[in-house]
């Protein structure tokens, strides 16, 4: 029994958090976990959970459209934002339930108090007004949508933590920022019958993903009726009455009911006593880990969006695993964060797992692209026009499929099945094995078998 008050002292009740700390008390440390605000973190609360649940219902409105092609008459339709936003909330308070008593369960203690570091092993809990002493310390803090402080006006901008809680739903909407989490509420609150506008100061949206997907997912969300425009940025927001006027670089004012600033994250580590306690920040306010998770400083760990490296719910989850395995397992673990499955839901859907072609062209030197796009069986019948998107990006050496693209119906629950044979490091011949299931679209990836492009890079003389 060492002379601290707990074995493991976990700041913050996100899923990394939530994780480590339950696992850490099932293999017997003493653990204390600290939460200011609800258990569950962005994810559970305001994050992948709830938005999920938006996408869901955003996806009815071309339901019952594309439902007359299939023999349904539909009558009355209404939506009932604040049945949806209830609703929502109600299960995320549920989930959050689950996740406390999990800990329970588990042995862990809650405390429901913000906590700083007075030191590398002490812990204040402000709302206690007291101290306790760890030997170990995690910090699970999370991250924070953020708005421009250097734009007049930015204070009346919403971020992605208010879009949960509206007490009505705008006429018109403006979304500042062109990454997933700008695209994805643009399409919801667009199915919702919001007139919306995107505004993105990069010349396409989604920097990071495929060129082709990029494009395929602009053309659909602009098919959707919102309307795209790039390589343009704030300069100010007015208030005008209940509405606002939002001026851009280039001159544009776009007139909105509801603005929405969605241009990124910002790690939580202010006021945290992490400079009392000698642990570094990067320039962005992130805390830098070594790949075991640890710090500079060696009994405190850090794992999740609050390191600003990959901004996913299962790898702070991973993430939290590595950190118990190597302080409680005896086992120095780190993650591998190569080939991870993403999806983005917007509408049309993103999944993809591995290397983009622009990533793949740069790093070897001969590839292949298989690519296919096609219009889904049930859009014939429903008489709508949007085409699949479906790209193979293959080394042409080896043969080995470095990264999976889909735009499309289904597209993130198919990039989590691809991301196994691309972990696998599964081969176009081991795709081209493969008996298609017919009739789905996945069996696109099995029965493509010429490419479509093949890049050559000539050798420097």
């Amino acid at each position: 029994m060492s002379n601290f008050d707990y074995d493991f002292f976990v700041i913050g009740a996100g899923s990394g958090g939530v994780r480590a700390a339950r696992v850490a008390a099932e293999r017997g440390a003493r653990v204390a976990i600290a939460e200011e605000d609800k258990v569950g973190g962005t994810c559970v609360l305001r994050g992948c959970v709830p938005k999920k649940l938006f996408v869901t219902a955003a996806h009815f409105a071309e339901a019952f459209e594309d439902s007359v092609g299939f023999g349904w008459t539909v009558n009355g339709l209404h939506f009932d934002w604040p049945r949806l936003r209830d609703n929502v909330l109600n299960d995320v308070e549920w989930l959050s339930g689950i996740y406390i008593r999990n800990l329970e369960r588990s042995g862990a203690t809650l405390f429901r108090s913000r906590a700083v570091l007075e030191d590398r092993h002490t812990v204040r809990l402000l709302a206690e007004n007291r101290t306790v002493t760890a030997a170990t310390i995690l910090i699970a803090t999370g991250g924070r949508p953020v708005r421009d402080p250097l734009i007049p006006g930015t204070e009346h901008a919403l971020t992605s933590n208010d879009m949960f809680h509206l007490e009505r739903l705008p006429k018109r909407m403006l979304v500042i920022g062109g990454g997933y989490i700008a695209v994805e509420f643009a399409g919801v609150f667009n199915a919702f019958g919001v007139d919306t506008t995107l505004l993105y100061r990069g010349e396409e949206i989604l920097r990071g993903f495929d060129g082709d997907v990029r494009k395929t997912v602009r053309a659909g969300i602009q098919h959707r009726g919102i309307t795209v425009r790039c390589g343009d940025t704030l300069a100010g927001i007015e208030k005008t009455g209940n509405a606002f006027v939002a001026t851009t670089k280039g001159g544009e004012e776009i007139e909105a009911d509801l603005i929405l600033s969605a241009i990124g994250r910002h790690p939580n580590t202010e006021g945290m006593g992490l400079d009392r306690a000698g642990v570094a920040l990067d320039i962005n306010g992130a805390v830098t880990v070594d790949q075991y998770l640890r710090t500079n400083v060696d009994n405190i760990y850090a794992v999740g969006d609050v390191t600003n490296r990959i901004q996913l719910t299962p790898v702070a989850i991973r993430e939290g695993m590595a950190v118990v395995e190597t302080v409680f397992g005896g086992r120095p673990t780190s993650v591998d964060y190569a080939d991870i499955p993403t999806a983005v839901f917007s509408q049309p859907e993103i999944g993809t797992v591995g290397l983009t072609e622009e990533k793949a062209l740069a790093l070897y030197p001969s590839i292949d692209i298989y690519k296919t796009t096609f219009k889904p069986l049930p859009n014939r019948i429903a008489g709508r026009e949007e085409r699949m998107l479906m790209k193979l990006v293959v080394d042409a050496e080896t043969g080995r499929v470095l990264g999976c693209h889909v735009v499309g119906p289904h597209a993130g629950e198919m990039a989590q099945l691809l991301g196994i044979a691309v972990k696998m490091k599964a081969t176009k011949a081991d795709f081209d094995a493969t008996v298609a299931l017919h009739p789905t679209m996945a069996e696109e990836f099995v029965t493509i078998h010429t490419p479509t492009e093949r890049h050559r890079r000539q050798p420097a003389e």
